[in-house]
């Protein structure tokens, strides 16, 4: 490079030795020298080529200039910039200066110079490894604590109480043939055999309630459609299909004791409490409206010495006494509370063996007890005693409780609760005493449902579940000991054992009824049973997280309910009139709601 008006020459250990003076003013600005060191040697020998532009240009020695930058290598990175005319660094001095120190830097890794994409690459890696690694350790105390959990709480199984072959020697020889039929309902090894044997298939909704007279030769099935079927289940038929009467999801159907199965008790979503009367023809007479509640009414409570008398609840926290040999039936006997606040209620049982004493439960975690013959609200709002698990007494979580039901034998109690587990009382304990049992496993989050004892000692429990399976678990030692699946649509809600032979009936999202019986050739293995347990725990845990967020069901239903009224009031159809001109109540609501509400199988 040379330089114009006098200036020094300096070049490249490549260069071409001489330039027009034009040249030179061009490439000046865009140039600086590669080192001072060898600009002032240049300076040096300025005067040799002061001759004019036109003159020869001395080259400097290529050998001795890289000699000189060889002896600078002691002070390497010191001095790799060079000064355009004003002062400031040229854009070439710069662009080669961050070049020798990425150079610099290559030649100081120990590397020697690897590329820094490779590097990051493993660093990725490596943090990618970390991940997992963290993961799977998460995953492992993760399952620790959810085999801990399902090993909580368990006893041992014990021994087979009935025995195949002894049983039916002696049944031969009449020895103990009365107990033959109810051992073997609650033996465990036809417990586990149990497995479908049919559906009933009339509905067209889903079914919500399914009840055996007490003879056991009929099933009765109330739906989302409105309508009520009698069963003979044993040849699959359907044998009376009639109009419930009701304006909205049909929710229990049930036979009354001693009444020659020709009274149906039925409640609904409606409110109201209606009673069919059937006829030794297999036809329906009337049905008629004896009481009704202010809000929906979810089960009705038998008394299993009486053909004309039962309770029922409703979502209005109202418990009413039913005497159908009244002319106003309906006597309201309870406004259950908790202090000053009305609980709303989901289900109700009489005490078989204590039948002056119900238990209800509904919108708090609390299982009330009453005895009819002395409930005074001025007394603990009437309450004989409360019972609750004891870590549910305190807990800042809304838990309802959707069923319970008595024993055979009127002792124990047992209470499913809404996206928690099932727990056994003891009936005959003080007020305030906690569980004796805990059977778990189940789902019960998406609608109302059922529980119930099996067996007729009430050797096991059972539930249905979201999930879609059926739970059996052993009673003594909460082990589950038989796992079905019972519902394509993915939940079971009603359970009915047999009166008096080892089998049952279900029914839930379906729009039939499964029938089941104990015909398995060998017992069941429980396959994949511990695996929908894990899910059933984790989607519980993950909408508890979310619970906060949820809208109140109270505040749902009573927009529902805001909205119905609001409505133009339809026709009355075809039979109405007559039904609803009998048994009104003074205690009963006045309001009707208007049209027909499939809400298809809403939880409360």
């Amino acid at each position: 490079m040379a330089a114009a008006d006098g200036e020094p020459a300096v070049l490249n250990a490549g260069g071409s030795g001489e330039k027009e003076p034009g040249e030179e003013e061009k490439e000046e600005d865009a140039s600086g020298s590669r080192d001072v060191r060898a600009q002032c040697s240049a300076l040096d020998a300025a005067p040799a080529e002061a001759g004019g532009p036109s003159g020869d240009k001395a080259m400097p020695d290529v050998a001795a200039e890289k000699e000189e930058e060889e002896d600078t290598d002691s002070m390497d990175g010191s001095v790799l910039y060079s000064l355009t005319e004003d002062g400031r660094e040229s854009e070439g001095g710069r662009r080669e200066r961050d070049e020798d120190k990425r150079a610099a830097r290559k030649r100081n890794r120990p590397d020697g110079g690897a590329t820094r994409s490779s590097s990051s690459d493993e660093d990725d890696e490596d943090e990618e490894e970390e991940e997992e690694r963290q993961q799977q350790q998460q995953q492992e105390e993760d399952d620790e604590a959810m085999e801990a959990w399902l090993g909580a709480e368990l006893s041992d199984l014990r021994g087979p109480t009935w025995r195949a072959v002894p049983s039916l020697r002696s049944r031969e020889i009449g020895r103990d043939s009365r107990q033959f039929v109810r051992r073997v309902c609650g033996a465990r090894g036809l417990v586990q055999r149990l497995e479908l044997q049919g559906r009933l298939e009339r509905h067209t909704g889903c079914v919500n309630t399914v009840h055996f007279n007490p003879s056991g030769t009929r099933l009765a099935s109330g739906s989302d459609d409105l309508r009520v079927v009698i069963w003979d289940w044993a040849v699959r038929s359907a044998v009376l299909e009639f109009d419930s009467g009701h304006k909205s999801n049909v929710f229990q159907a049930k036979f009354l004791p001693h009444s020659g199965d020709s009274t149906l008790a039925m409640c609904a979503r409606d409110g109201q409490i209606r009673v069919a009367e059937l006829s030794a023809t297999q036809r329906c007479k009337n049905t008629k409206r004896v009481a009704q509640h202010k809000g929906a009414a979810h089960k009705l409570a038998l008394d299993p010495d009486s053909p004309c008398s039962f309770l029922s609840a409703g979502e209005d926290a109202v418990v009413f006494g039913i005497d159908l040999r009244l002319d106003r039936p309906a006597n309201k006997l309870a406004v259950v509370k908790e202090g000053d606040k009305k609980v709303g209620l989901y289900t109700i049982y009489v005490n078989p063996a204590r039948t002056h004493h119900f238990a209800v439960g509904g919108r708090d975690q609390y299982v009330r007890i009453y005895d009819q013959r002395k409930i005074n609200e001025s007394d603990n709002n009437g309450v004989l005693k409360k019972f609750c698990p004891s870590h549910l007494v305190s807990s800042e979580s809304k838990t309802n409780i959707t069923c319970l039901v008595y024993s055979h034998d009127g002792a124990e109690l047992l209470a499913s609760y809404n996206d928690e587990d099932i727990y056994l009382f003891d009936s005959n304990h003080s007020d305030g005493a906690d569980y004796r049992r805990r059977y778990k496993g189940h789902r019960n989050n998406a609608t109302v449902k059922g529980v119930n004892f099996y067996g007729p000692c009430s050797e096991f429990v059972v539930s249905g579940s979201d999930c879609g399976h059926i739970y059996l678990w052993d009673k003594y030692s909460a082990r589950v000991v038989q796992f079905m699946e019972g519902d394509r649509g993915g939940v079971v809600n009603c359970l009915e054992p047999h009166p008096h032979l080892p089998g049952m009936a279900t029914s839930g999202l379906d729009h039939d009824i499964k029938l089941w019986a104990p015909t398995a050739e060998s017992p069941t293995g429980l396959k994949g049973l511990k695996e929908v347990m894990k899910k059933n725990k984790r989607e519980r845990d993950e909408d508890s997280v979310r619970h906060e967020d949820q809208y109140d069901t109270q505040l749902l239903w009573f927009l529902m309910r805001h909205m119905r009224n609001r409505r133009p009031a339809r026709r009355p159809r075809e039979g109405d009139a007559e039904t609803d001109e009998s048994w009104s109540s003074p205690d009963s609501s006045d309001e009707e709601e208007g049209g027909p509400d499939h809400v298809q199988c809403m939880s409360s």
